[in-house]
């Protein structure tokens, strides 16, 4: 999801609040409880950015469904966002949030597709080399997709490295082709 100007400005704000109160993370996890609420439910996020409702309506909706679950701060910062006209950017800002939270702790999050379900220790070693290269911590998220025919494909931000049999096969193949037709 892209995040505007705007949420990251509010989610930067929200960061230095949670370091000055020493809540960063209590307010991170309520960020990621209303993150997971909203990409649960549609009919929240058009409810949010209707431009109909009222905010009053809105935040009374937002204390409702968090108001026994996050902190007192978390609730007060949902007021403001209300009261701002912002809440609509509710969604962009817990993400914005959990990505300056990443920065701020060191951790860069890796998609890693393996062609095979990998074992403990492999995903153990994996991980290690990970964060080894990268001398952060590494949260991974491993998926299986036998479509790769063999190997992995690590994707670090915007960084792509592909060992999979079915890049290197792509590969001979357009070199074959392209030999071909000189």
């Amino acid at each position: 999801m892209r995040t505007t100007k705007t949420a990251r400005r509010y989610a930067s704000a929200l960061l230095q609040f949670a370091k000055e109160k020493e809540q960063v993370e209590a307010i991170l996890d309520d960020m990621n409880l209303i993150h997971n609420t909203l990409e649960g439910s549609r009919e929240l996020v058009a409810f949010l950015r209707s431009p109909v409702i009222k905010f009053d309506d809105k935040k009374e909706a937002l204390r409702e469904i968090f108001g026994e679950k996050v902190n007192q701060a978390t609730l007060l910062f949902l007021d403001l966002l209300a009261r701002k006209g912002r809440i609509r950017l509710l969604d962009q800002v817990t993400a914005a949030f959990r990505e300056q939270y990443n920065i701020h702790a060191g951790i860069i999050e890796v998609e890693v597709q393996a062609a095979f379900e990998m074992n403990g220790e492999q995903r153990e070693k994996l991980h290690q080399s990970l964060e080894k290269k990268t001398g952060k911590k590494v949260k991974m998220d491993l998926s299986v997709n036998p479509d790769l025919m063999g190997g992995l494909s690590v994707r670090l931000d915007d960084t792509v490295i592909d060992g999979t049999v079915r890049h290197k096969l792509e590969e001979l193949h357009e070199q074959l082709t392209a030999a071909s037709v000189e």
